[in-house]
C-alpha cells in the first residue's frame, strides 16, 4: 500500500519556490528525454488515469509520461469508476490506493477529486476538473520559461471564458510575479470572490477587463482556450455570442509586443476563438505548449510521489 505524500489538486497545493524548482526539474527532464535518457525513477509504481472526460493531450502525455519514467499505468473510464455511483467516493479511494501509487483524475466536479484526495492513501494529481486545470496551467509556464527565456515578469493575457483555466491562471499570479490580464465579459467573470483570494497576498497582478485591446497592450503572452469547455457544449451559442469580440487575432496580436507568444491549451476550434492566421503563425507556440505537457507532468508525477 502507497504512503501518502503529495495532492495536486489545485497549483495552490505548490509555493513559488516549489513551482519554480519543479519547472527547472522539468526542463531537465526534456533535455534527458530527447537525448533518448529515460531514468527510471519510479520502476515498479503503478498509476491509474481515470478519466470521466475525454481527452488527447493529457492522457496520452501522462501514459507516456509514466512509463517513460518506469512506472506502469492503467486507463480507466466511468465505465468501470463512476464516483459516488455504484459505491461511495471514500469507499472507491481506499480501495484504489490499495492497488495503485498515484491517481491522476480528469472529471467534472472539484469536490469529487477533493473527496477522493481525502480518502485515498496515495496521491491525487488534477488531470482537469470543472473548477481548475493545474497540470495544463504548469506546463504552460514551462513552455514561457523555455520562449521567453523567464518565468515571472511576464504579462499574460489570457482572452475568452472565465474557466478553469482562467481560476488556474488566477492561481499561477497568485504564486508568482505574472501581471495577469483576463479579457472576459462581464457574464463569463470568474467571480469577484475567487479573485479576492487570489489577489490577497498574490506575488503578481491580476487584472479582469471587458477591453480586449487593453488586455492584449504590451503582453508578452496572449492566450485563449475555446469559448465552450467539456460539458458545457449546449452553450455553445450562447458563448459565442457573448465572447466573439475576444477572438485571438492580428489586430489584438498587433498590441502585443513584438516578441509576444501566442499560446492555446488546445483543442481549438479555429475560426471561432483564435484564427488560423495567429495558430499557425510564426509566434505561435501551441505545439510546443502541447508537447511539453509530457515533460512538465513527469516533474508533477515524480513530487507528488516524493522524489524530488
Amino acid at each position: 500500500m502507497s504512503k501518502k505524500t503529495r495532492d495536486i489538486l489545485s497549483l495552490m497545493d505548490l509555493n513559488r519556490e516549489e513551482f519554480i524548482d519543479l519547472i527547472d526539474h522539468a526542463m531537465r527532464l526534456k533535455e534527458q528525454t530527447r537525448a533518448g535518457i529515460c531514468p527510471q525513477l519510479l520502476s515498479g509504481r503503478m498509476a491509474g488515469l481515470i478519466f470521466h472526460k475525454p481527452s488527447l493531450r493529457t492522457r496520452i502525455s501522462f501514459e507516456v509520461g509514466t512509463q517513460q519514467l518506469g512506472c506502469g499505468a492503467m486507463f480507466i473510464t466511468d465505465k468501470e469508476i463512476q464516483l459516488g455511483g455504484r459505491e461511495t467516493i471514500a469507499d472507491a479511494a481506499r480501495v484504489l490506493s490499495r492497488y495503485l501509487d498515484v491517481l491522476v483524475v480528469r472529471t467534472f466536479h472539484q469536490s469529487d477529486i477533493e473527496e477522493l484526495a481525502h480518502w485515498s492513501d496515495a496521491p491525487v494529481i488534477n488531470a482537469l476538473t470543472d473548477a481548475f486545470h493545474p497540470c495544463q496551467v504548469f506546463c504552460d509556464m514551462l513552455t514561457i520559461r523555455e520562449k521567453l527565456g523567464v518565468l515571472e515578469g511576464v504579462k499574460v493575457a489570457y482572452f475568452g471564458d472565465g474557466n478553469n483555466m482562467t481560476r488556474s491562471w488566477m492561481n499561477a499570479a497568485r504564486l508568482l510575479d505574472i501581471d495577469l490580464w483576463v479579457a472576459t465579459p462581464p457574464e463569463t467573470h470568474p467571480g469577484q470572490k475567487f479573485l479576492d483570494e487570489c489577489l490577497d497576498g498574490a506575488k503578481g497582478n491580476i487584472t479582469i477587463t471587458d477591453n480586449p485591446a487593453n488586455a492584449a497592450k504590451d503582453a508578452d503572452v496572449i492566450y485563449t482556450d475555446v469559448w465552450a469547455s467539456m460539458g458545457e457544449k449546449d452553450k455553445a451559442a450562447e458563448k459565442t455570442l457573448l465572447l466573439k469580440s475576444f477572438q485571438l487575432n492580428s489586430s489584438l496580436l498587433e498590441k502585443a509586443k513584438s516578441s509576444c507568444i501566442v499560446m492555446h491549451c488546445l483543442p481549438a476550434e479555429r475560426g471561432r476563438e483564435i484564427t488560423d492566421e495567429l495558430m499557425d503563425g510564426h509566434q505561435s507556440v501551441v505545439f510546443d505548449q502541447a508537447e511539453n505537457r509530457l515533460h512538465g507532468q513527469k516533474s508533477l508525477l515524480l513530487w507528488a510521489l516524493g522524489e524530488i
